[in-house]
């Protein structure tokens, strides 16, 4: 089955440590930090990401974007993030998906879950995504130990037997 993470940006921005930091400098720098921390995810994870960003404020009718492998969405002008994840939690669930939604919003949390979709908080997600990055590390970590690249194991046996032998009679 396949499955979707539908995360509100602003809402992980304003809820994530590192991130509120960041929006402090810029938000473009919090969202672009977001942004590669969710392709991260998604490569690690499997699940098909949705980041989604605010922009009903902004006049204008949205904006679809492939950034990292990751799809981006800005809203359109009069349209909320909420609103936007409500549609596509509505056009996904169709095609028989497992959707999940990331967002403190505890009204936007009840709507999404009417609608068949499970809720995710920002602090869960968060946890989520610690945990999986700790088990890339250490998975990664574990590889290195049982593949060596050394000089040695890429030289066929016999050639590897001739050198040690060149070697002790030198010392």
């Amino acid at each position: 089955m396949e499955e979707y993470l539908l995360v509100d940006g602003y809402n992980m921005i304003g809820a994530w440590p590192k991130l509120i930091k960041l929006a402090d400098v810029g938000l473009e720098e919090a969202r672009d930090e977001l942004i590669s921390t969710m392709a991260d995810y998604q490569g690690y994870s499997g699940k098909k990401v949705i980041l989604v960003f605010d922009a009903h404020q902004v006049p204008g009718r949205g904006r679809k974007l492939r950034l990292h492998g990751l799809d981006v969405r800005f809203t359109k002008e009069k349209e909320t993030a909420d609103e936007c994840i409500e549609r596509l939690v509505g056009e996904l669930n169709r095609r028989t998906r497992r959707i999940y939604v990331a967002t403190s919003d505890m009204t936007e949390q009840h709507v999404i879950f009417g609608r068949g979709a499970l809720r995710i908080s920002a602090r869960e997600l968060l946890i989520a995504l610690r945990e999986s990055d700790h088990e890339m590390h250490k998975k990664l970590k574990n590889e290195q130990k049982k593949v060596r690249n050394t000089f040695s194991s890429k030289i066929p046996l016999e050639l590897r037997g001739e050198f040690e032998k060149w070697r002790r009679n030198r010392h």
